[in-house]
């Protein structure tokens, strides 16, 4: 699944400001209700909050992608912030997040939304990528960088 298909040029934030984990949250949702219309902003965030209740999305090496599944919604959706100053995320290596990945699905995307993270996780896995991510100057950049990962790579 290529990454293109949940993450557009305009679900890029270069600059996101919060200083708590909770506050990460609060502006991812803000954010995608910023590009979405019909979606609440509180339950957007709620969701969030309850997937990391479960256990936090910080994957590590200062990353995160929180997720989660609304009613009502009918497609992937991918949003990249790059923070302004690290945040700490409860990450599974202790290490603060400065890039998160927000993923929000349709209810009943099941393997879809797996797939989708998997997407994701693979991505910002690629060598070299994370520290391209952190030197990228503005959107624009940003979104090549990932959407260009996503290419399949020739054998």
């Amino acid at each position: 699944m290529p990454i293109l298909e949940f993450l557009d040029p305009d679900s890029v934030v270069p600059a996101l400001r919060a200083r708590t984990k909770k506050q990460v949250l609060q502006e991812l949702s803000a954010q995608a209700v910023r590009r979405l219309s019909g979606l609440d902003e509180r339950e957007v965030f709620e969701t969030l909050l309850q997937r990391e209740r479960l256990g936090s999305t910080g994957i590590g090496d200062g990353v995160a992608i929180p997720h989660g599944k609304l009613p009502g919604f009918d497609r992937l959706f991918g949003l990249v912030a790059r923070l302004d100053k690290p945040v700490d995320f409860e990450a599974l290596d202790g290490q603060p997040v400065d890039i998160a990945f927000l993923l929000l699905a349709p209810e009943g995307a099941g393997a879809d939304h797996l797939k989708a993270l998997a997407q994701v996780a693979r991505v910002l896995r690629e060598p070299g990528i994370l520290e391209r991510i952190r030197a990228a100057r503005d959107a624009s950049a940003l979104y090549a960088l990932l959407t260009h990962t996503s290419a399949p790579q020739a054998a």
